[in-house]
């Protein structure tokens, strides 16, 4: 297996796009690549490869016919939504979804086939998308293909999926809810907030009762308290599940500049959290490990926080590593600080209810 780690982009994923008005511009996932190519980041340790798109039989994994049809036959017509509102139509969106989807599939399969220890793509993590509906900005569920592409094509047993966007995974806490597939999220957590799941009573059921971990947080969750209750349930539950595998799903919406989401993350987490889980991952099946994009609606975070991240896991440090620091994330932000306690109460809730199911 080759130490190096794989980054995975081509310019077709800028065509999942909803139209210059959308908080979710494409462009970020080119940004990322160009800061990572003008730091000089590429060379024997990160490798740049183009991936294909995905093709139907992957997305069946996770989708019916129905719907990856109707997803094609809408987007030819590149008008509408695929849900409520908050997710239009556009004529490239189906070529994108495939492009980005393919994305995430190139990273299974250069893992898995240990051609690469680590890959990587700064698309993907569309997890609120369902086997037969698409929401939250999301057409396919790459992050849930991901796991039963390991599954199906590769027969790996012990998958774990960790996802740090600001928003609930819904769509592939729903796909493995039954499951022994570890799934592990952090995200704010309210009334209102999309998509208004995650709680932390929400851990499986069936054979999968106690293999799906939430961790709600309160809104201007800040880096010390994250960082600790990352440390501890992550830490834990990779200890007693062991992965063969970890797919993370590595959205940047969780920063303190963005306008979607309301927690209080800086690039210091960032940095901390893909350092951290990178050396877990060594623990365990020579260190398989997958990560995707997700949210992020502040470009300029997004891409300094995944340029950040991929130099971490890779160990490419071509540059001074506070180059990519905003000074402002060095800063205490203005946010108001989170309820400590609150966030304290859902760990040991974790760690002494759910975790001991884990076999």
């Amino acid at each position: 297996m080759s130490g190096a780690t794989a980054f995975f982009y081509t310019d077709s994923m800028l065509k999942y796009y909803f139209g210059p008005e959308h908080p979710f511009q494409p462009i970020r996932y080119k940004k990322i690549f160009d800061t990572l190519t003008e730091i000089g980041a590429f060379g024997p340790s990160l490798v740049h490869i183009e991936p294909g798109p995905s093709t139907r039989d992957e997305l069946r994994l996770v989708h019916t016919d129905t719907y990856i049809d109707r997803i094609e036959e809408i987007c030819k017509l590149g008008t509408g939504y695929l849900d409520g509102g908050d997710t239009p139509i556009t004529e490239s969106l189906f070529e994108g979804a495939l492009a980005v989807t393919g994305g995430t599939v190139a990273c299974v399969d250069a893992v898995a086939k240990g051609e690469y220890q680590h890959a990587m793509t700064p698309a993907g993590g569309m997890h609120h998308a369902m086997p037969e509906r698409g929401s939250g900005f999301c057409v396919f569920n790459d992050t849930a293909i991901a796991g039963r592409l390991a599954q199906k094509r590769y027969g790996i047993k012990r998958i774990a999926i960790i996802d740090i966007d600001a928003h609930h995974g819904d769509g592939t806490q729903e796909v493995f809810y039954n499951e022994q597939v570890l799934t592990i999220s952090f995200h704010r957590y309210g009334q209102y907030f999309y998509p208004r799941t995650g709680a932390k009573e929400e851990i499986g059921k069936g054979k999968g009762k106690g293999y799906n971990l939430n961790v709600p947080l309160p809104g201007g969750t800040q880096d010390d308290v994250y960082l600790k209750a990352y440390d501890r349930v992550v830490r834990a539950a990779l200890d007693a599940y062991r992965p063969d595998i970890v797919i993370h799903q590595f959205g940047a919406d969780a920063h303190f500049g963005d306008c979607i989401a309301d927690l209080g993350l800086t690039t210091k987490a960032y940095e901390r959290i893909a350092e951290t889980t990178h050396d877990m991952v060594h623990k365990y099946g020579q260190g398989k490990y997958v990560v995707t994009g997700g949210g992020g609606y502040n470009i300029d975070a997004v891409r300094r926080a995944w340029a950040i991240a991929t130099c971490a896991v890779s160990g490419a440090y071509p540059y001074d590593p506070e180059a990519l620091h905003h000074l402002q994330d060095s800063l205490i932000n203005q946010k108001a600080n989170c309820n400590r306690e609150e966030v304290g109460e859902v760990v040991d809730y974790l760690m002494s209810e759910v975790l001991p199911l884990i076999r």
